[in-house]
């Protein structure tokens, strides 16, 4: 079967899209024999930042000439960018032959899209010979399939109020699922200024050494223009300022910095500067021109994540009028993200979304027109909300789409 046919089986399988716990990945995992998928494992979890971390790790990597695989989720426009290689999405015929040995191995057990593509990726990584593999969470990190390789790093970027149905309510809760992902005796990042008490806690109960940010690893200005300094206690490394555009990027690339400097094996000090001059994700305030505007696509999809973008907009003043796309998926805090953001946005066109975790226009409109200026414009599609905006907006204007990564997804194949 082709690649194509594998995701559409493999969608059906599991009669749920997410069936979060670690008996049936773990039982498959065993029957396939798999070790450890590099002789170094990193896994980053967090409510935001996570992508952009592994972008920074991935490329830190790289400059070190160290063979290094990055496994990420959700893709944007094809299930490839899932598996990287030495940053490259690996080929359709790999990722087949890693579906064929799983389904193989599973027997009766119904495992579930991530799950699937999870194993896929270890199968991959394994066989590559990695000196590196860095895991993203796809979701919490406690009963997350990624969470049944021991890691020799963890990382918590942040910890915010999102996917409440699945973990909770209130960031303790949420932290104590994300705080899963450590191991006794090993380091775990931590991001956060002001982390959950229930992260430090797991933290001190198993033994892991919690290296924090702002008491462990810092931020510091540099007199060098475009450059920031990291510093740990006994070392300042003076780093390029990251070409990801948001201001939370420097805190991602320090976090990236701190967990690469934890590894039983570190890269060379010169890698650290390379690496973080060279990162790059896609929809990370990803900027293109069409029909002369001024795009700029974001995957931020609850408030923590929407404010980086007003932080972005207000140290990035523009010259004509911030025109925003926004659409987003109906279990998430809509009402927030915009609320966060409305008084830097001058006009909004707002879409509806397709598939099970969307709802129609009206709907839309009845949860968020309270939220929103009068003059709102609403559209059946992401597609009719790009067209609009660029109709209604001068050269001088920029175009801010965002809301979820289905939101970039749907832009991104509409403007390429």
């Amino acid at each position: 079967m082709s690649l194509a046919s594998w995701l559409e089986r493999i969608e059906a399988i599991h009669p749920k899209s997410i069936d979060m716990g670690l008996d049936r990945i773990r039982s498959v995992w065993t029957s396939l024999g798999l070790m450890r998928p590099a002789s170094q494992v990193i896994t980053v979890g967090g409510t935001n930042g996570k992508g952009s971390t592994v972008a920074f790790l991935e490329s830190i990597a790289r400059a070190a000439s160290w063979r290094v695989g990055a496994y990420t989720s959700p893709h944007i426009l094809a299930f490839n960018e899932r598996i990287r290689i030495d940053g490259v999405p690996v080929a359709d015929e790999l990722i087949v032959a890693a579906f064929e040995r799983i389904d193989a191995a599973r027997g009766e057990t119904q495992l579930t899209y991530f799950e699937f593509a999870t194993l896929a990726a270890l199968i991959i990584f394994e066989d590559a010979g990695l000196d590196l593999a860095i895991l993203e969470v796809g979701l919490g990190g406690r009963l997350d399939a990624t969470n049944i390789v021991d890691s020799d790093v963890s990382i918590i970027t942040t910890v915010d109020i999102d996917h409440q149905d699945y973990l909770g309510n209130d960031r303790e809760v949420i932290g104590f699922e994300k705080a899963g992902i450590m191991r006794a005796w090993k380091p775990v990042i931590l991001g956060d200024r002001d982390p959950p008490s229930s992260v430090l806690e797991r933290a001190y109960v198993i033994g892991a050494s919690a290296i924090r940010f702002n008491c462990d690893y810092f931020i510091d200005p540099c007199d060098r223009d475009g450059y920031f300094i990291w510093r740990e206690p006994g070392t300042e490394l003076e780093i390029p300022k990251p070409s990801l555009a948001a201001p939370i990027q420097i805190r991602n690339a320090a976090i990236a910095i701190a967990a690469m400097r934890a590894l039983p094996e570190s890269p060379p000090d010169k890698a650290y500067a390379i690496g973080v001059a060279n990162a790059s994700v896609s929809a990370r305030l990803q900027e293109l021109t069409y029909k002369k505007r001024r795009l700029y696509l974001d995957v931020a999809h609850n408030p923590q994540a929407t404010s980086s973008l007003r932080d972005w907009s207000a140290e990035n003043v523009s010259c004509g009028r911030t025109v925003a796309v926004f659409a987003g998926l109906s279990d998430k805090d809509r009402a927030g993200v915009i609320d966060v953001l409305r008084d830097h946005v001058d006009a909004w066109h707002v879409a509806a979304l397709d598939g099970p975790r969307a709802d129609s226009l009206e709907h839309v409109r009845e949860a968020l027109a309270s939220h929103l200026p009068a003059d709102t414009a609403w559209h059946e599609s992401v597609e009719a909300a790009l067209e609009a905006a660029v109709a209604a907006t001068a050269e001088e204007d920029r175009i801010l789409v965002f809301g979820s990564f289905h939101t970039v997804s749907k832009a991104l194949q509409y403007l390429t």
